[in-house]
């Protein structure tokens, strides 16, 4: 049975949403993203566009100004809860990570 859209979010949009709690344009996400992960996640304009699209579809953000072909978004109540859930999901799965391997595990390392 497939999942239901948005169900899990992958980094992508975790961090996109995550932009989106105070209002910016697209191109603002495409360079608060890499900057706010230290360039572990990058988001690519094509990538960006088609979720804000899927995002505004969804209910998750809503467009707040129009300036040519200048677009603003915000996070509405939804988008909010559906990044909430999705950082409570991380946060269990790291918990469960600490419980079996405990704290000092061998991958922690520098590397990583």
């Amino acid at each position: 049975m497939p999942r239901a859209k948005f169900q899990t979010l992958t980094e992508q949009m975790f961090y996109i949403l995550l932009c989106l709690k105070d209002e910016c344009y697209g191109m603002d996400i495409l360079d608060r993203v890499p900057a706010m992960t230290q360039r572990r996640v990058n988001v690519g304009s094509g990538t960006l566009y088609n979720l804000l699209e899927q995002f505004v579809t969804a209910g998750m953000i809503r467009e707040t100004k129009v300036e040519g072909r200048r677009r603003s978004y915000i996070l509405t109540d939804y988008g909010r809860e559906t990044l909430e859930r999705e950082y409570r999901s991380i946060s269990a799965q790291a918990e469960d990570f600490r419980r079996i391997f405990g704290e000092e595990s061998k991958w922690k390392t520098k590397d990583v």
